[in-house]
């Protein structure tokens, strides 16, 4: 079997939430799972073609078109990308989720194939498996400003709203 040698590669790999085994297979048959050839994992996601176009002139901008890529990975990418968005309680879906009210669903995607392009790259140059923050981890980031985002939603539908400390 060709993909014997990867199979720690592949493994870990199958760790990131919506990669399945095929998808892993072929990005580990496009990068060749060294990812000493890409100095970050900025170069990895440019060359695969999941980066955002940042083309703007005196304030204007031209097009926000993702770069052209290598095609079989962006499409395993896109996969796994709408797998993982609609996976209940992971940090991807949340990411998904947050993106998608502020730019879009299609956007969103792409936002997610960076983000798991990301990871492959830490994962295969650390030689680490990935370790899902969980979804609740923009709350525990910043507790205060989760806080004060409720309370203005409740007063906005019209709610007069005080806050005790939980145990007082």
């Amino acid at each position: 079997m060709a993909i014997e040698p990867f199979r720690a590669a592949r493994e870990a790999l199958i760790t990131i939430p919506g990669v399945s085994s095929l998808v892993a297979d072929v990005i580990i048959a496009e990068t060749g799972a060294d990812m000493s050839i890409f100095p970050t994992s900025a170069h990895l996601a440019s060359w695969a073609g999941v980066c955002p176009g940042s083309n703007e002139s005196a304030g204007h901008i031209k097009s926000t078109r993702t770069r052209p890529g290598n095609n079989y990975l962006k499409a395993a990418l896109g996969t796994t990308a709408l797998t993982a968005a609609r996976l209940k309680e992971t940090f991807l879906s949340q990411k998904y989720r947050r993106i998608a009210a502020r730019r879009g669903p299609k956007k969103a995607l792409v936002a997610i194939e960076h983000v798991i392009l990301t990871a492959v790259w830490n994962m295969l140059t650390n030689g680490e498996v990935y370790a899902d923050p969980g979804a609740d981890y923009y709350l525990k980031r910043d507790p205060e400003q989760a806080r004060s985002r409720a309370v203005r939603q409740l007063k906005t539908l019209g709610y007069d709203v005080s806050l005790t400390p939980a145990g007082a």
